[in-house]
């Protein structure tokens, strides 16, 4: 009686290695898709979070609810006052009005030590809108990411 071994061949283990290449070949780049449309879809959600708020700032500040100098746009002069408050003027208790509960982070900013409203890229009332700059108040937020969108627009002019 003769014993047959029982394995695989080296042509079958090399087959199946190869076979498992490819599909991690293909499986790495939907993955880094994946983590891109995740990251993207944050940053939407971060800027039109931010961007109601100072709407709804200013809205307050044009109905006399926040106290504004008189040369002031009625935006906020930084983006702590959302998430901190400001005194409402209109109440004889002097509560405060809340625009955010949590100043949101851009999400394609590397260090995650910086306080969140130092990821923003903040663009004030006086300035152009093709070259935002910084000035006596926020009237706009935008990512400093360098990176282009998967819909062609870099994230900045998002």
């Amino acid at each position: 009686m003769k014993h047959r071994a029982y394995g695989f061949t080296l042509i079958e283990l090399v087959v199946t290695v190869a076979l498992v290449g490819i599909l991690a070949m293909v499986a790495v780049p939907l993955g880094t898709l994946s983590v891109q449309r995740l990251r993207e879809g944050e940053l939407r959600s971060s800027l039109r979070q931010i961007r109601e708020a100072l709407d709804a700032y200013k809205r307050a500040s044009d109905s006399g609810r926040i106290a504004r100098r008189a040369d002031g746009s009625g935006f906020p002069q930084t983006l702590e006052e959302l998430e901190a408050g400001v005194v409402d003027a209109k109440n004889p208790n002097k509560a405060k009005i809340y625009f955010l509960r949590r100043l949101p982070r851009d999400p394609f900013y590397a260090d995650a030590n910086v306080p969140a409203s130092a990821t923003w890229g903040k663009r004030s009332y006086a300035s152009a809108p093709d070259m935002p700059m910084e000035g006596d108040d926020v009237f706009d937020v935008y990512s400093r990411s360098d990176r282009i969108g998967l819909n062609g627009i870099p994230l900045r002019d998002w």
